[in-house]
């Protein structure tokens, strides 16, 4: 017989401040993801790669950095089951196919940006990246690393 403790209610007030907090943490990690994602695409199109593969390979490199300081900082404890080792694969999977989509839209919006409107691949780069970053929150706060 076991005798569980009532959830506590949290008010409005502090989960919207909880919001705003993991939003913040949410962002200083992504200018460092952005960095390394800035820095590894303007390598690749300084070598030459096309603007496509190398936002593929430079998101690639800020995606498994936003994984590793999300989940151990901005939503750390968030995902807690008895049998951790499933919350984290199921998170890590949840994860990847956000990026994924997340990746297809930055795509598109290159795509877009570069051949339609005709902006340069950096300018292009940072719009796209403007858009993406709250595509990425969303979806990394209700879905990734949703509360269990």
């Amino acid at each position: 017989m076991s005798i569980e403790q009532p959830q506590q209610q949290i008010s409005p007030r502090k989960q919207k401040l909880g919001a705003l907090k993991q939003f913040v943490l949410f962002n200083m990690i992504g200018l460092l993801n952005t960095l390394v994602d800035f820095v590894v695409y303007s390598l690749l199109v300084w070598a030459g790669l096309y603007v496509l593969p190398a936002q593929v390979i430079s998101y690639s490199a800020g995606m498994v950095n936003s994984y590793v300081f999300n989940s151990l900082i901005t939503f750390k404890g968030t995902s807690k089951r008895e049998d951790g080792y499933k919350a984290d694969r199921g998170r890590a999977v949840r994860f990847i196919l956000l990026n994924a989509a997340v990746l297809g839209v930055s795509m598109l919006l290159l795509y877009e940006l570069t051949k339609e409107a005709g902006l340069g691949p950096f300018t292009a780069k940072l719009l796209a990246t403007g858009v993406t970053v709250v595509l990425n929150f969303a979806g990394s706060k209700w879905w990734v690393f949703k509360q269990s």
